[in-house]
């Protein structure tokens, strides 16, 4: 991927000129919200600026020169700790100091690491101190997320490495990668980035550089030792083509020079209508038009939400809202009619781990926390990503840049008509009338972001509706991972072109769920359905068969863990232990997965460690502020030692019977990729997430509230000639076009 890197490096260096049209939100957050506010430009500045001020940090820019250099790589909001904030939230405390969380990594000295510290206070930074991990532990420096530079070293490297095989690429491809100015070679790399904590040797896969590239492999698959901070001492240590292992690029050569290498020739590619782009091709047999709009989402009176700063307000609900750039989306304060029901809700890890014949394909297991998972948050486009109608924010981000860069549009707001009521009945008369009828429209409000980590593109949505249910839901897209087709392949996935085998995966995406239903004092219990057979009491001598509701309280942490391998109870229930509803129900509210997850891999083994959570559809542990993710972006490149170990939450086995408590969430789905991911995997079908319902928490449901229902009644029954419709909206919603022409910018650079 140096080609594409190399072009953002290119595009960062830029400065922008003005914030445009829609590029956010103007009026100052409300102040309580604003304390889980991201970092604006001018405070990531600011930090930026104090910590290069600091002498005995030895900072220096991290765009040029060498590894051997302390540089800042991160800088995002530290959000305040939960009782601070609940003590200014809720009894009129004092506002909690705002700081940030900046990454250095130390590589200019004997023995290098990477420290995190708190730095402020904001937005005039005065101090440091660095931040631990539980445990205590450092952060080794190979456990390192890469850097542009790193790419950049790396791409020389490969350079040389390659000019003994010029001609063999050349010959057998069209393309080639040294001296390159045209038809160039590219690649994608690897992670983890080897067998063992302290490694850092990445396999390549060399792709021919054209729209699409991630499915255009040449055969290709090189590994490179890294880990040294001299790029001097980097070597080439094996490569494999089609279906060979070679020492050296030179020994590959020679075979190729003798004629006794078994050679992968690739077909000339077309100038137009590439297999692996998005251009039309073919036709639907029906003749329906696609050359014009279809359906659009409008809002024919306005917008009925409310956003200021990060605060939105929508049916009832309340939160307020960030988007990190180490994980992505991360919502607090989510409240209904002004109850708080989650401190927060936040999206911690998605992984993706691979199953293939070639090297690459085996060592492939993406945590992509460890990739920027939430700086990749490209410009959403209007009517496509988001409805024309929706809100659109911009985001800014301090990752792996030498000052903060606007990310224009990386958020949207939109309210979406969901195609379903949220609740309808027609009372037939069965004598071809009717008593009502009534319905209420279906609407929900979307959150929406988007990473795009490379090949993938993961679309976050939060989701929420006026009956108090909150969704939070992850479509997979863009491009399979895919390697060079051989036979053995096939027993890893599906060869859908002809050089290209679709590696299978599991796909795993974790979320925090800091649950406060009805306050802090929270307790847990399963519900599920048992069968019993009794005497009929009308009927002596029959007997009855029948469901009945088989409570199980979970007292420990150990109790409320449910690994995969075994289906979970069907209710998760989290209630409030001293608070009922009017019918003298716990008021609880309800997890509910919306997955078809499994384990990655074995319990225990080797990598598995770096994602313990992948071990559990749920977990419910005690909240402790120095457990606030359950990964990190180190995970990716030391994953066999990590720095957040999941299954440590759970070691001490803490009794979670009215406790502040917090659940880990686990979806996911196993995808073998096929003939129709191509170009692109498509959302129908790769979309999973969880549901948070009310259960027993209100006394009715809460979307009667609403003034949108339409009732339906006869006067002359049975009749019915004469209708009395009821209704609280005006009769027609008026019209719903967008005049505005589609328009897109894309860009995302520093200013």
């Amino acid at each position: 991927m140096w080609l594409l890197r190399l072009a953002w490096a290119l595009a960062a260096l830029g400065i922008v000129s003005g914030s445009g049209p829609g590029s956010g939100p103007t009026v100052p957050p409300p102040d309580q919200a604003s304390i889980f506010a991201d970092l604006s430009a001018a405070e990531l500045r600011a930090v930026r600026t104090f910590l290069m001020s600091r002498p005995e940090l030895g900072l220096s820019p991290s765009r040029e020169g060498t590894l051997a250099k302390n540089t800042l790589f991160m800088v995002e909001l530290l959000p305040p700790k939960k009782k601070l904030a609940l003590r200014y939230l809720d009894h009129g405390g004092p506002r909690p100091r705002r700081q940030a969380r900046a990454v250095v990594f130390f590589g200019g000295q004997v023995e290098p690491n990477i420290t995190e510290f708190a730095v402020g206070p904001l937005p005039r930074p005065s101090s440091y101190r660095p931040l631990r991990f539980k445990g205590g532990r450092t952060i080794p420096f190979s456990a390192r997320p890469m850097t542009q530079l790193e790419y950049e070293l790396l791409h020389r490297t490969l350079a040389a490495a390659l000019e003994p095989l010029y001609q063999l690429l050349r010959d057998s491809t069209g393309f080639w990668y040294h001296n390159c100015s045209g038809r160039c070679l590219t690649f994608s790399d690897i992670a983890p980035r080897g067998l063992a904590s302290g490694e850092r040797r990445s396999w390549l896969v060399l792709q021919r550089f054209v729209e699409g590239f991630f499915l255009h492999p040449v055969g290709l698959e090189v590994l490179v030792d890294h880990r040294d901070p001299d790029p001097q001492r980097w070597a080439v240590q094996q490569l494999w083509y089609n279906g060979q292992y070679f020492s050296s690029p030179r020994e590959l050569a020679e075979s190729y020079e003798r004629g006794t290498l078994e050679v992968a020739r690739l077909d000339e590619l077309p100038a137009r209508q590439l297999f692996s782009s998005y251009e039309p091709r073919g036709s639907f047999t029906t003749g329906t038009p696609t050359e014009v709009h279809g359906a659009k989402v409008c809002e024919p009176q306005g917008r009925r939400y409310q956003l200021q700063g990060n605060q939105l307000e929508y049916g009832g609900w309340s939160l307020a809202f960030r988007l990190r750039s180490s994980a992505g989306l991360q919502l607090f304060d989510l409240r209904f009619n002004g109850e708080r029901l989650a401190y927060e809700v936040s999206v911690q890890e998605a992984i993706a781990f691979y199953g293939g014949h070639t090297p690459a394909a085996m060592q492939t297991k993406y945590m992509d926390a460890g990739w920027g998972m939430g700086s990749t948050t490209y410009e959403l486009a209007r009517g496509i990503d988001c409805p024309e109608t929706a809100t659109y924010l911009d985001a800014h981000h301090l990752y792996d840049t030498d000052g903060p860069a606007r990310f224009s549009h990386a958020i949207c707001v939109f309210e979406l008509p969901t195609g379903v009521p949220l609740r309808r009945h027609f009372d037939s008369d069965f004598q071809g009338g009717f008593h009502f009828y009534a319905g209420l429209e279906g609407q929900a409000l979307v959150l929406r972001t988007t990473s795009t980590v490379y090949n993938y593109d993961y679309i976050w949505d939060f989701l929420l509706y006026p009956n108090g249910v909150m969704e939070a839901k992850v479509h997979a897209t863009g491009y399979i991972h895919a390697t060079f087709y051989t036979p053995e392949g096939r027993r890893y996935g599906s060869r859908v072109h002809s050089h290209l085998l679709g590696n299978l995966h599991t796909h795993l995406v974790h979320y925090k769920v800091d649950l406060d239903i009805a306050g802090t004092g929270n307790s847990f219990e399963t519900m599920d359905v048992r069968f019993e057979n009794i005497s009929n009491p009308w009927s002596p001598g029959a007997h009855v068969v029948q469901p009945w509701l088989h409570r199980q309280p979970r007292r420990s942490e150990r109790q409320a863990a449910f690994p995969f391998g075994k289906a979970p109870p069907r209710y998760l229930l989290f209630y409030n232990p001293r608070q009922r509803n009017r019918w003298g129900h716990a008021r609880s509210y309800r997890i509910q997965h919306s997955s078809h997850a499994g384990r990655v891999l074995p319990c225990g083994w080797q990598e598995e460690r770096g994602v313990s959570w992948g071990r559990y559809h749920l977990a419910v542990t005690r909240h402790h502020e120095d457990e606030p993710s359950s990964s990190s972006i180190y995970a990716q490149n030391d994953p066999w030692e990590p720095l957040v170990s999941f299954e440590g939450f759970l070691r001490n086995n803490e009794t979670i019977e009215d406790q502040d408590l917090v659940a880990w969430v686990t979806v996911g789905f196993l995808h073998v990729p096929h003939a129709e991911d191509v170009p692109n995997t498509a959302t129908p079908g790769n979309a999973v997430g969880f549901f948070l319902r009310p259960f027993n928490f209100f006394d009715e449901d809460p979307s009667v509230a609403s003034r949108s229902p339409v009732i339906v009644r006869p006067l002359d029954p049975p009749v019915c000639s004469r209708l009395e419709i009821q209704r609280w909206t005006p009769d027609s919603p008026g019209p719903c076009v967008d005049p505005r022409p589609f328009t897109y910018n894309g860009t995302y650079r520093p200013h």
